[in-house]
């Protein structure tokens, strides 16, 4: 693009220096004035005295900018200590990432000892309000008064949550920690005996470094009182350090050993290393704490979906749809109560599983008459995450030699025939006595007689190179007691994975990629993690993930009988016989079905 040039008139020229020099000289006049404090714009500035020790403080209260439009919301908040230090680096990245809750900053001590304020700043009271433990030497005691975490956690709880739950529309369920260095401490120690002060917890270099025996001593204490009252530590946990503060890494790595042994459901934790020293490593700890705040509390942030199942925070509160999305996955959709469903009922148990009353439940969706008419998700369930599959990935195994036998690679009489006929890298020398009762249908009902000491299994686990490709037939086949009649009853376990072995030796290419491209890829499954086992074939029994709505798909083809989108991706008979009870396993057998459940059967 071309542009014209003009002559600019002398006079122009002229004037406009005059206006410069003018305003230069009323810059310089303005410079010897004292300067104009810089004010942080929406914060508010509170008074308050902890009520116990009538010491004084401030609270620095931001409110989002829909607070005022949005006059039946109640918004998170996320509380920090050190408020002058952290205040404006977390304003900046809520801002951008998570604009929709109250930040709160709780001050130092107002009123601290000027001697100590003047010989260590204004932020000395930190000293003894987030420290654990009194000092060892008496002359630092007497003059700090280490050790009084306690006593501020009460402040914070009895007066600072009070005050703002009172005066602002504060979500009492989602409340969040942000403390760094002696903060983070602080919000350690929180954690380890109160934990339920907050739900979300980001504890960046915490100063742990000499506290590990007394965090020990506090974590087998919240232990049995957490027995006596059948009690979890519930809380979503950002534990993070600096690359360089090598000296944190023992500590560090200390304090999430206790975490992880807990082995409480309600906990969830993420541990990162951030490049750089202890203050260098701040602001991205801020910023990547919020940022992993989102995944608690955006319901579209997709940062969780890159997460180990584990260590996806839970939720904070429950997303319950009674007229789910149409997010255009070849899922239908509706309205629970209006196309189908008693409305009341089922909202009444998605209340008792928001209450974890049936403990353990992430997701739950409902499909009826050709329609998602529910859909909601509970703890660490994600619309867009994979969650973990163990045993329905037997069922999805069935599915894929169900395509093969579509596809022509197999017919269903193949079924009745015995399943080492398949596979022609074999030495059927070696099989102990029995070997060919085993048919492709009695793999897929797991009622193949195979009897192998736990030893043996041990030893296959512990020398993988021994059970590559069809290597684990034969050293399954090699090593099992005899097969007989009486032996080939309902056991559960063994296989699925010799339904595998057959698919693998009958498709073109691998099972792997028949998998995807004859079955996922014709679902529309792409976001899913179907993992490797010892043998180097796809997992055939457990460990595979697909999101809640892929799983529905997966029902849906069974309920179509193997038929999707119009096209018969599994033979009808076939889909038949594999919704049909085959066998029974007795009302006391398997699976947690107790007697309770009668006519158990696979």
């Amino acid at each position: 693009m071309k542009f014209k040039t003009k002559t600019i008139p002398s006079a122009f020229i002229l004037l406009f220096l005059v206006v410069q020099i003018a305003a230069a000289q009323q810059q310089k006049i303005a410079i010897n004035k004292a300067p104009a404090a810089l004010e942080i714009s929406n914060f508010q500035v509170f008074p308050i005295k902890d009520s116990a020790t009538e010491r004084n403080y401030e609270l620095y209260v931001k409110l989002p900018e829909s607070y005022t439009a949005k006059t039946e919301v109640k918004y998170p908040v996320l509380y920090t200590t050190d408020a002058i230090w952290h205040l404006e680096i977390l304003s900046a990245a809520t801002e951008y990432i998570l604009e929709d809750i109250i930040l709160v900053g709780i001050s130092w001590q107002k009123d601290a000892n000027a001697a100590l304020k003047e010989k260590h700043g204004a932020h000395v009271s930190r000293f003894w309000d987030y420290s654990m433990q009194p000092s060892d030497k008496k002359e630092i005691q007497e003059k700090y008064n280490l050790g009084q975490a306690s006593r501020y956690l009460d402040f914070i709880q009895n007066d600072v949550m009070p005050y703002v739950e009172t005066h602002f529309r504060a979500d009492t369920q989602s409340r969040t920690y942000f403390g760094y260095s002696l903060g983070g401490q602080f919000g350690t120690y929180t954690l380890m005996t109160r934990p339920d002060t907050f739900h979300n917890y980001v504890i960046g270099s915490p100063s742990i470094k000499t506290e590990i025996d007394f965090l020990t001593t506090l974590n087998t204490q919240f232990d049995s009182i957490a027995k006596e009252k059948n009690k979890n530590l519930n809380a979503n946990v950002f534990l993070s350090r600096g690359t360089l503060e090598t000296e944190m890494e023992e500590p560090i790595e200390a304090l999430t050993k206790l975490l992880n042994g807990r082995r409480d459901s309600g906990l969830s934790l993420q541990s990162k290393v951030i490049v750089g020293n202890h203050q260098s490593a701040f602001p991205m700890t801020a910023v990547r704490g919020v940022s992993w705040l989102a995944t608690i509390l955006k319901e579209d942030w997709n940062e969780t979906t890159d997460l180990p199942f584990f260590q996806v925070p839970r939720r904070n509160h429950p997303l319950i749809q009674t007229a789910p999305k149409d997010n255009k996955d070849g899922i239908l959709v509706g309205e629970l109560g209006v196309h189908g469903g008693d409305k009341e009922m089922i909202l009444k148990v998605a209340q008792a599983m928001s209450n974890n009353t049936y403990k353990n439940y992430d997701s739950f969706l409902i499909y009826q008459k050709d329609k998602l008419l529910f859909e909601s998700y509970y703890a660490r369930g994600r619309g867009k995450a994979p969650h973990p599959q163990a045993s329905a990935t037997k069922a999805y195994t069935g599915m894929a030699l169900g395509r093969a036998i579509q596809m022509g690679y197999l017919t269903m009489e193949d079924l009745e025939k015995p399943l080492v006929s398949f596979l022609k890298e074999l030495d059927p020398k070696k099989f102990a006595p029995g070997a060919e009762r085993i048919t492709l249908h009695k793999a897929l009902t797991m009622s193949t007689g195979i009897r192998i000491a736990e030893e043996q299994w041990e030893d296959f686990r512990n020398n993988p190179s021994q059970i590559q490709g069809q290597q684990q037939v034969q050293a399954m086949l090699e090593h099992t007691a005899p097969i007989t009649p009486e032996s080939q009853t309902f056991l559960y376990g063994t296989g699925p994975g010799l339904v595998m072995q057959v698919i693998e030796a009958k498709v073109p290419g691998t099972a792997k990629e028949f998998i995807k491209t004859e079955l996922l890829d014709k679902l529309g499954i792409h976001n899913y993690n179907w993992r490797t086992s010892p043998s180097g074939l796809p997992e055939s029994g457990w460990r595979t993930s697909f999101t809640s709505r892929d799983m529905v798909k997966w029902g849906i083809l069974a309920k179509s009988k193997g038929k999707w989108n119009g096209e018969q991706l599994i033979p009808e008979n076939f889909m038949e016989k594999a919704m049909s009870r085959i066998l029974l396993t007795g009302d006391d057998d398997v699976n947690r079905g107790g007697k309770e459940v009668s006519k158990q059967g696979y």
